[in-house]
């Protein structure tokens, strides 16, 4: 607020010195100026304070009259040249006024200020989003969806206004500025007692990787999560302890490699990692065989690279050299070209270049050839996901999606990536039948995934209950709050005791205060178990069936006192 009060200061420092002088001008001279009285002798001039009281109602246009008593000609004749005077004055200051109100400048430091305030007064824990592209747009209505709070700094000016118009059932506190500025992110509340961890998903790697080092310096407790393409980059952010790196080229790799491997498993990660409340995709099931890969960048070397392990062999057409007899020189959007590199036998093809235009052109000349092959598709920008949906790929990849999805599963459910290790030691029965569980509950949509500890700060109503009255079972905890006859639509997916991990727990598994469960389900299912978790007298109803009222302390010595 300074800094826009001194500028202020500093833009109208003339205007004010003009009207300064103006009235002392105009003021004095009323001073020197004999005036008349009733009879037409001449009297001693105004008064000093008469004098400001009549230039101050004259000057601003409003305008009592002539008093104490009517003016002399000569007083009248300079109260004429005071009226223009100041009229110029006010004129000039008003000009200037405008213009600096106008200002970019200004109105940066005015939402800059605003922008500091409003993150100031979070009293809830906050996430902060560096980048609001396409990935960034896709963490934010997630958050804004679960009911987390965030902040937002993006560079792009057009985009922060872009969020205004968007329907978030909160305002969101977003500032355009770089945030690879370290100034910039403490404005943001980098040091902020309510900040959580910081994710730099900014479309630049380089400037990901200022960010994740900036934050890494300032704030060390907190987590930071970082979009990365390249292997260096990765490295680099390694070195400086990043927590968590998101390639969204190598994580397609390895997802479309699961997926030729196990597509069972993967279907269940799908689930369980995909964005939540969104409609459930399509399954994928590529086959094995001979694949044409077109493109061979880094997202073409990291396909190649995890499709080879699964022992799927790859014909690559490239506009540079062909590194091996099997590869074809093009880009693959012409049908001699894919018919060079055997698109009769191929099972399947990759269009992985970094043109959307293209990877549709191949995409589309490939089906017309060969209307049963298995298509992959790279769409680089969400901005043409019309065109995509309209062709209708088996499997497309968009870069922004996966990174937000990784940040939503890491960020919402921290036990999750220990269940997914759990998964490798199980079979394709296993993870079909699980993931069948999950599209039974979601009714089309993706479930929610999060982490729920049973202590005073998480669950407090429940947290009571595990000390004071004694254990009980999950089945007993995992009912509607509204109808404790109903259980609600809840996988348990895993509870961590200590060092031990209970996978997929029965309803009469026995929990313990500081159990931490990790649980799969609709949105609103979510909502209602945190309820009961949170209310004292909701978990009692839920477990017993009874309704009382009063703190649960009360309800307690009553108890004992009555034993």
């Amino acid at each position: 607020m300074n800094s826009a009060f001194f500028l202020v200061l500093r833009r109208m420092r003339a205007p004010i010195i003009v009207l300064i002088v103006i009235y002392a001008i105009s003021v004095i001279g009323l001073t020197l100026v004999p005036g008349v009285d009733a009879e037409g002798k001449a009297t001693a001039p105004m008064s000093f304070f008469h004098a400001f009281y009549f230039i101050s109602y004259t000057a601003t246009t409003i305008g009592f009259g002539e008093i104490p008593v009517a003016f002399s000609e000569a007083q009248r004749l300079w109260v004429t040249f005071c009226i223009y005077l100041t009229v110029i004055g006010w004129s000039y200051s008003v000009v200037t006024l405008i213009a600096l109100l106008q200002d970019k400048g200004f109105q940066n430091t005015l939402t800059t200020n605003r922008f500091v305030r409003r993150v100031r007064r979070l009293k809830e824990p906050f996430y902060l989003v560096a980048g609001c592209g396409e990935t960034g747009n896709l963490i934010c209505r997630s958050f804004d969806r679960t009911g987390q709070a965030f902040v937002v700094l993006e560079r792009d000016e057009q985009r922060v206004e872009e969020l205004d118009l968007q329907d978030f059932k909160t305002d969101i506190p977003a500032l355009a500025a770089d945030a690879r500025q370290p100034d910039n992110l403490l404005l943001a509340g980098l040091k902020h007692r309510k900040c959580r961890g910081v994710l730099a998903v900014t479309n630049d790697e380089q400037a990901n990787l200022a960010i994740a080092i900036a934050v890494r310096l300032l704030n060390p407790d907190i987590p930071v999560i970082a979009r990365a393409r390249s292997h260096a980059v990765e490295a680099n952010m390694a070195s400086f302890g990043t927590d968590h790196i998101i390639n969204p080229y190598e994580r397609f790799a390895e997802h479309l490699a699961l997926a030729v491997a196990a597509p069972e498993r993967f279907r269940l990660i799908e689930l369980l990692t995909g964005l939540p409340e969104n409609p459930l995709p399509e399954p994928h099931r590529p086959p094995a065989g001979r694949w044409i890969l077109c493109g061979y960048g880094i997202f073409g070397r990291a396909v190649a690279e995890r499709l080879r392990q699964t022992g799927i062999a790859l014909t690559i057409i490239d506009p540079a050299a062909p590194d091996a007899d099997s590869d074809i020189p093009g880009d693959g959007t012409e049908a001699r070209t894919l018919l060079a590199a055997g698109i009769a036998e191929a099972s399947g093809i990759i269009a992985g270049t970094d043109n959307d235009i293209n990877n549709l052109s191949i995409a589309v000349t490939a089906t017309e050839l060969k209307p049963d092959l298995f298509v992959v598709a790279r769409q680089n920008h969400s901005a043409n996901s019309a065109l995509f949906a309209a062709y209708d790929a088996d499997f497309t990849m968009l870069p922004s999606r996966i990174v937000a999805q990784e940040c939503i599963a890491i960020l919402t459910a921290p036990l999750l990536a220990r269940f997914l290790d759990q998964l490798r030691s199980r079979d394709e029965g296993w993870s079909a039948t699980l993931a069948a569980r999950l599209q039974a509950i979601g009714e089309g949509l993706t479930p929610v995934v999060w982490d729920s500890r049973l202590n005073i700060s998480e669950a407090p109503g429940a947290y009571h209950v595990l000390m004071h009255q004694g254990h009980f079972t999950l089945g007993d905890i995992l009912r509607d709050g509204t109808d404790r006859s109903r259980p609600l639509p809840i996988v348990p997916l895993l509870i961590e005791r200590g060092d031990d991990l209970h996978l997929l727990p029965a309803d009469d598994f026995v929990l313990e205060a500081g159990d931490q469960l990790l649980l799969a389900g609709p949105l609103s299912a979510r909502h209602n178990l945190e309820l009961t978790l949170h209310n004292p007298q909701e978990t009692l109803y839920v477990l017993s069936g009874s309704e009382q009222s009063g703190t649960l302390l009360a309800r307690l010595l009553k108890s004992a006192r009555a034993a």
